[in-house]
């Protein structure tokens, strides 16, 4: 390893904005809202809250003490503990790999969608014409304009996985700057780094804000609000609730990627980490929480005026059925003139049953959506209603852009840490380190940009960390608590705090941890292989909307792979180090024996 003095930090305040740049992303924004409309409003947050103390906190300040301890970045901590660790760290360096190949073209989309705003008219806020400017595109009439802006404007997307068209042109440009932006970022290490974190950990939360007084001015924002924090308590008994909630959590606080290990590595010996972990931690737990209020007042909005156009479109089938007068029917009413001349007029209004919507707004609300279906489609369509919709366009996906970018630097910072520890990169200048390990990353990326990319995207989002992620963070806490030993750390922890952990500490890393990881790794290999076939969601333009398609065999062999190839370092590693032990074993064996012969 390099001998060279490690740079630190300005300040504890750089070291605390970096981690909540990096752990508060996307999923606060796309991912805890629909975890919240899925199990029960605010009912969730009783799980999500007991999970952040047993799992969350515990890990994450585990996670900071040995990257404090050891001043080294993955690969490099876990040497230190134990050689036959070291694959953890490698796990760890592989897996942020995967995610810095496609977690940048979710920047590159925001891009795309915030140079669109600047528009007198949204270009997804209606569709476009035929080639025969006689009505809309068939694929946009069928859809909506928001999908079709989305699936064709912005991905050019072709019909599965196994049809490519190319390069999309405007996204590789994209994708082109979101990394040159990247490299900006990070460029002189954490010295460029420690700067930019002051502003994308900061401004979110001003553009979170603004759109809380927006959102709560909107028509109907209050049922939206009315829903998330009306509890359905029968959730509870649900498993599938406590298991997605310690998901959550474990996900949103970056565990596992080595990002936690490489930001500590650079902090002052005696800096104290334990309360940083506690205030991170809850900071990006209350993120999730403001930034599903701002979320439940947008959905709110998009419920009720899609709920009354429904009503609308119902008064006007009926005014025009029964030739009734203007006024005698409005909003308030509907619901009684259906039934007063459903048993007036039965034979008559049998006729248009068939065209009556049933308009509900308590199942506009309980549509959930995730994702980059959250982030692009349905937000996109309820900005488009809003008075000024460029301005919120712009507003909302510059702070996309902000949220993805703070956790890119995170993400590199977690490759780069760990190559710079190594002897052979002590001659290379952190520019051009940086350089290459962004044009390597731009140059895979580009295939997330054809038009079968976002399948792909989808895959690596699905598979390339969730479940190495689990194992890494299980084979660290143990090796942590039963290898390296608890009363040694402890004496580590003492030695840079100036005071033991508690008996809390102790009892979730040694106990409690480690079983609900231990749970949620079994939980997701069984869902896994009780799933049967991997699928996807494949765009159907003939019909305007996603249909479910098998992934084919090579799709299904390519996921095996991402899963493996993390998880396998950790195995193959410490197989590499036993061999060489052994070898360098007996050759000092059989030096002893020569020299005693010739004695």
């Amino acid at each position: 390893m390099g001998q060279e003095a490690r740079p630190n930090w300005d300040n504890p305040v750089q070291f605390v904005l970096a981690c909540v740049s990096y752990a508060v992303g996307l999923g606060n924004v796309w991912r805890f809202p629909y975890l919240c409309q899925m199990h029960g409003g605010g009912g969730f947050l009783i799980p999500y809250l007991i999970m952040l103390v047993l799992e969350g906190i515990p890990l994450f300040y585990l996670e900071l003490a040995i990257g404090q301890k050891m001043s080294l970045g993955s690969i490099g901590a876990w040497t230190a503990i134990s050689p036959y660790l070291g694959g953890v760290g490698l796990a760890s360096v592989v897996t942020s790999l995967y995610l810095c190949l496609y977690y940048n073209i979710i920047n590159a989309w925001s891009f795309w969608y915030l140079f669109h705003s600047f528009q007198s008219v949204l270009p997804w806020a209606e569709c476009p014409l035929n080639s025969n400017q006689t009505g809309p595109i068939e694929e946009c009439d069928k859809a909506t304009p928001t999908q079709y802006f989305f699936y064709r404007e912005t991905l050019n997307i072709s019909p599965s996985i196994e049809e490519n068209g190319g390069i999309h042109t405007g996204q590789a440009m994209c994708l082109l700057l979101a990394w040159i932006i990247t490299y900006l970022f990070i460029v002189k290490g954490i010295k460029s780094t420690g700067k930019v974190v002051y502003f994308t950990a900061i401004f979110p939360y001003v553009v979170l804000f603004i759109y809380l007084i927006r959102g709560f001015t909107l028509h109907g924002a209050l049922n939206g609000v009315a829903y998330m924090f009306t509890p359905k308590l029968e959730q509870l008994a649900n498993p599938t609730t406590w298991i997605n909630a310690a998901t959550q959590i474990f996900f949103s606080l970056g565990l596992g990627f080595g990002t936690l290990i490489a930001f500590a590595s650079y902090n002052e010996y005696h800096n104290n980490f334990e309360r940083q972990a506690i205030i991170v931690s809850f900071i990006n737990c209350g993120t999730s929480i403001f930034a599903s209020i701002v979320t439940f007042s947008i959905y709110g909005f998009k419920a009720t005026v899609n709920y009354e156009n429904c009503l609308e479109r119902t008064r006007v089938l009926l005014l025009n059925t029964f030739d009734l007068a203007e006024d005698s029917i409005n909003m308030d009413n509907v619901f009684e003139w259906i039934e007063k001349l459903n048993t007036t007029y039965p034979a008559q209004f049998a006729e248009i049953a068939n065209k009556l919507e049933g308009c509900n707004l308590e199942s506009e609300l309980d549509t959930a959506v995730e994702g980059t279906g959250l982030a692009f489609i349905v937000y996109s369509e309820a900005i488009k209603y809003m008075p000024v919709s460029q301005l919120w366009s712009v507003l909302y996906f510059f702070m996309l852009l902000l949220l993805g970018m703070g956790s890119m630097l995170g993400n590199v910072t977690a490759i780069i840490t760990p190559l710079r520890d190594f002897k052979f990169t002590s001659h290379i200048s952190d520019e051009l380190l940086n350089g290459i390990v962004c044009v390597f990353c731009l140059l895979l990326g580009l295939g997330f940009t054809t038009t079968s990319g976002n399948y792909w995207f989808v895959m690596f989002n699905d598979y390339g960390a969730n479940f190495s992620l689990l194992f890494v963070v299980l084979i660290e806490v143990i090796a942590v608590s039963y290898i390296y030993g608890i009363k040694r750390f402890e004496k580590d922890i003492e030695d840079m705090l100036g005071h033991r952990p508690n008996w809390y500490w102790k009892i979730m890393w040694a106990g409690v941890s480690p079983l609900l990881l231990i749970t949620l790794f079994i939980v997701y290999i069984v869902n896994y292989i009780q799933g049967g076939t991997p699928t996807y969601q494949a765009w159907d333009k003939e019909l305007g909307k996603s249909v479910v398609m098998e992934y084919p065999v090579y799709g299904q062999v390519f996921i095996g792979l991402l899963m493996v190839s993390s998880v396998g370092c950790v195995p193959l590693t410490a197989l590499y180090v036993y061999c060489r032990k052994r070898k360098h074993g007996n050759h000092h064996t059989r030096q002893r024996t020569v020299n005693t012969v010739s004695t």
